[in-house]
């Protein structure tokens, strides 16, 4: 019986996979920690990873076409 396999998640060509960074704001909050804000890669919206090139193709002919 053939098996189903989930086509393997493709690495964003953006972030190469490093979807979020703390960056430092300087200075220290009143416990001595380090003010930090995240940013997330604005492509992937911080997960690593983006859609398959079949359902990015998907996608853009449901856009393009209306069914």
């Amino acid at each position: 019986m053939p098996q189903h396999r989930h086509a393997p998640a493709r690495v964003c060509p953006s972030c190469d996979g490093f979807a979020s960074a703390a960056i430092t704001l300087g200075g220290c909050d009143r416990n001595g920690q380090r003010r930090t804000i995240t940013a997330h890669c604005p492509t992937c919206h911080g997960t690593g990873t983006v859609p398959p090139l079949r359902q990015l193709l998907d996608d853009a002919a449901d856009a393009a076409f209306i069914r």
